[in-house]
């Protein structure tokens, strides 16, 4: 089963205190670094107008939990979380439609 992992995120003083283009140069060489390994996949939602905790919905889409995890190592490396740039304010993992993926089984 394909596993989605819904990532929220706070974008802190730091990230925002740079000039957009400094921000689309960190962020396009860490997420090209992270998910490199074509097992993942990365979709990006801005939330900062809707919610005053979250500011971004990462979804990450793999072929499997150790592909996700491998991405989630590497990015850890990279600034956008180890600077910090983002928080990390909840991770929710989630198989889509997996009660028929268990019924089917069954």
């Amino acid at each position: 089963m394909k596993l989605t992992v819904f990532m929220l995120l706070h974008a802190l003083p730091e990230w925002l205190s740079l000039e957009r283009a400094e921000r689309n140069a960190i962020a396009e060489q860490a997420l090209a670094h992270a998910f490199s390994d074509e097992a993942v996949r990365l979709r990006f939602f801005d939330a900062e107008s809707f919610d005053a905790e979250v500011s971004d919905v990462a979804m990450i889409e793999a072929e499997t939990p150790e592909a996700h995890y491998f991405a989630m190592e590497r990015l850890r490396d990279t600034p956008l979380l180890a600077r910090p740039y983002f928080r990390v304010v909840r991770i929710i993992p989630a198989y889509e439609e997996g009660y028929r993926q268990f019924e089917a089984a069954a």
